[in-house]
C-alpha cells in the first residue's frame, strides 16, 4: 500500500531521485526519463477522459482509458525497478502479457467499428481525438526512449513492457479514430492540398 503523508521529502533537492531498488540516480538518467514520460503519457489520456467520461456514446472506451491509466502506474512501477535478479525485500511490479493481450482486444474491439483506412489522418477532429492523439504521440516517444534504454546490457526491462507500451500507441491511434467516428468522421490528409 502506498501511504504519502509528506509531499516534499527534500531528498531530490541535489537533481536526484531513488528508483525503486533505493539505488538513486539523476532526475535526466534515461530510465527516469522513460517513466517519466509514461507519466507524461498517463496525464494526456487524464485530459482526453474530460471529454469522453462526459459523453454516454463513449462509456466503454472511457472504461478502457481508465484500466490504461492504471496499467500506466504498473508500468512506471515495473521501470523504476529494474530486474537484476537482486532481492529487493518485496515483489515487484511487473506488466505481464495479459495487459497486453488486453489491449490488442480493445484495439480489435474500437476498430471492428471502422473503415479502412484509404489516407493518413490529421491528429484533429473532437477534442477528445485530438487528445487522444497527443497520447499517443507521448506514448511513441516513451516507446523510443524505452527501446534507447533496453539497448544497454546494464539497463534490463522485461518485453512485456515494450510491447504494452507499443500497443498503447496503436490503441491510442484507433481510440482517436473511434471518437471521430462517433461524431464527424476522421479528418483525412489530403497530400499537396495547400501547395
Amino acid at each position: 500500500m502506498v501511504v504519502l503523508n509528506r509531499i516534499y521529502t527534500k531528498t531530490g533537492d541535489a537533481g536526484t531521485t531513488a528508483l525503486g531498488s533505493g539505488e538513486r540516480r539523476p532526475k535526466n538518467d534515461p530510465r527516469i526519463e522513460t517513466y517519466g514520460t509514461v507519466d507524461e503519457t498517463n496525464s494526456a489520456i487524464g485530459i482526453a477522459r474530460l471529454a469522453t467520461s462526459a459523453d454516454p456514446a463513449l462509456a466503454e472506451l472511457d472504461a478502457m482509458l481508465l484500466r490504461i491509466q492504471n496499467d500506466l502506474f504498473d508500468l512506471g512501477a515495473d521501470l523504476c525497478t529494474p530486474d537484476r535478479g537482486e532481492p529487493l525485500g518485496y515483489e515487484p511490479l511487473r506488466i505481464v502479457e495479459p495487459q497486453v493481450a488486453r489491449l490488442e482486444a480493445d484495439i480489435d474491439r474500437l476498430n471492428a467499428e471502422l473503415a479502412p483506412l484509404r489516407s493518413f489522418v490529421l491528429p484533429a477532429g473532437t477534442p477528445a481525438s485530438a487528445h487522444l492523439h497527443l497520447a499517443r504521440t507521448i506514448a511513441r516517444r516513451a516507446e523510443r526512449l524505452l527501446v534507447a534504454l533496453m539497448a544497454d546490457p546494464a539497463e534490463p526491462v522485461g518485453e512485456p513492457a515494450l510491447k504494452y507500451l507499443n500497443r498503447l500507441s496503436d490503441f491510442l491511434f484507433v481510440a482517436a479514430r473511434y471518437v471521430n467516428h462517433k461524431a464527424e468522421g476522421d479528418v483525412l490528409w489530403v497530400p499537396g492540398k495547400f501547395r
